[in-house]
């Protein structure tokens, strides 16, 4: 039974945590694996992972709010991995897959790196090269995918695994009983409109706050609610959260603007809401949008990175250009004035999810990179013109350009390895040939 580590960086429950949680639950579920989670020991994160009956080895990034010097860190995970003797060491997010790219591989040479790629942000030559020391990346978007090979990220490493979601934890549910629940004060006929996730200004809340506040100069019954927590201390970040609440406290509003901070229970929120309003200014692939969607709530959001392979503009959800309050006003009020047009909407966008994005599909998707059961994996990605096929007992089939037959074969053994080892010999075993 391969071995998996699973190194996270922070102690909370944002989209990264949640999205592996739901991995994780799909895969025990089969026997396959063994997992271990390299994390903070204390913390929402840690209380999930003893609820999984998965191990948690004490790895903290930072300390007192300053993040451990590079040396230090390296030095603790290795010793960690030495300790465990792990079969997979994988890096929840980009900044870990940079982590664990920096490992020195002839101290630790058995060992096969991969990580999560779960941000689209700049990064400089030094990190795409100590990103690009894995031996497998999944992002969870082609968008993400795309915007990191244009960069210098090896697209021969990098297979898109979107995200997916628990389709009965996330389900519609009676509104009236939530809303009676969590806004006992409300007016039964209030339009309540949700944002779900961290303040701050990449999630564009601020031009929602703004929109809401021209809505309001038009209809009185329209509330805003935004779930999720400031994480930065920094001066402009402190500024954009107050400008949120200035937004209705200029309008004498403050009673339409409710931010109870994070929830361990979106789907409460999510049942007792009108609408989701996303107004991100960048999202590799949002999982308060699966969520929201597997609530079959009407979704207004903005069309950047991989929303729109989630969700399709005026079929699954209205989809806007980013940075422009006035148009989230107009589709709001839009929106709130044509019910038949809602319940298509969320009609189709639950669909498109029990179709293409549950928790179930994405472990499937994981495991598909290798399966042993079908006895052949195929690696046809990258626009490259080549084939492979390895199958379980021991023969590779190629086709196209052998330049790259050493990195394919490298990627495949890796997958057979970490994701369906049933009846399979692990990599250092696997006997290959070119079949001429």
């Amino acid at each position: 039974m391969p071995h998996v580590a699973i190194l996270f960086e922070f102690p909370t429950l944002n989209g990264g945590e949640r999205s592996m949680l739901a991995v994780l639950h799909e895969l025990r579920q089969t026997g396959d694996f063994r997992f271990t989670a390299i994390a903070p020991p204390t913390g929402d994160l840690a209380e999930e992972m003893k609820r999984l009956h998965i191990p948690v080895i004490a790895f903290s990034v930072r300390a007192d709010d300053h993040r451990q010097p590079r040396s230090f860190l390296h030095s603790e995970l290795q010793q960690i991995i030495r300790n465990l003797q792990p079969d997979i060491l994988h890096a929840n997010s980009l900044a870990m897959s940079r982590l664990i790219g920096q490992l020195d591989r002839s101290a630790l040479p058995r060992l096969r790196r991969t990580g999560h790629l779960r941000d689209i942000i700049r990064l400089n030559a030094t990190v795409i090269t100590d990103i690009n020391n894995n031996d497998a990346l999944i992002a969870v978007s082609d968008a993400t995918r795309r915007f990191h090979i244009n960069q210098g990220l090896d697209e021969n490493r990098c297979v898109t695994i979107h995200n997916g979601v628990d389709i009965h934890a996330f389900q519609p549910r009676p509104k009236q009983q939530f809303r009676a629940k969590l806004f006992p004060h409300l007016p039964q006929d209030a339009k309540l409109l949700l944002n779900v996730g961290q303040i701050c200004l990449r999630k564009g809340q601020l031009d929602l706050a703004k929109a809401v506040s021209d809505v309001l100069t038009m209809r009185d019954d329209v509330h805003l609610v935004i779930v999720g927590e400031r994480h930065s201390v920094k001066p402009e970040s402190v500024a954009f959260e107050a400008a949120i609440r200035d937004e209705f406290s200029a309008m004498g509003r403050d009673d339409h603007l409710h931010m109870p901070g994070f929830q361990t229970d979106v789907a409460q929120y999510l049942n007792a809401a009108d609408m989701l309003v996303h107004t991100a200014h960048q999202e590799p692939f949002g999982r308060t949008l699966l969520e929201a969607a597997a609530c079959g709530l009407p979704i207004i959001a903005t069309d950047v990175g991989g929303t729109s392979e989630m969700l399709r503009c005026n079929q699954d959800a209205v989809l806007l250009a980013p940075g422009d309050s006035q148009a989230v006003a107009a589709a709001i009020l839009n929106l709130l004035q044509d019910p038949v047009r809602q319940q298509a909407l969320s009609k189709s966008a639950r669909h498109r999810i029990q179709q293409n994005f549950t928790a179930v599909k994405m472990a499937e998707n994981v495991a598909k990179l290798g399966d042993a059961d079908s006895r052949c994996f195929r690696v046809t990605r990258y626009s490259l013109n080549h084939e492979l096929r390895i199958s379980a007992g021991s023969s590779v089939d190629f086709v196209g350009d052998r330049s790259v037959f050493a990195r394919a074969v490298s990627l495949a053994t890796y997958s057979i390895v970490l994701f369906r080892a049933r009846g399979v010999a692990v990599a250092s075993t696997l006997q290959t040939k070119i079949t001429r």
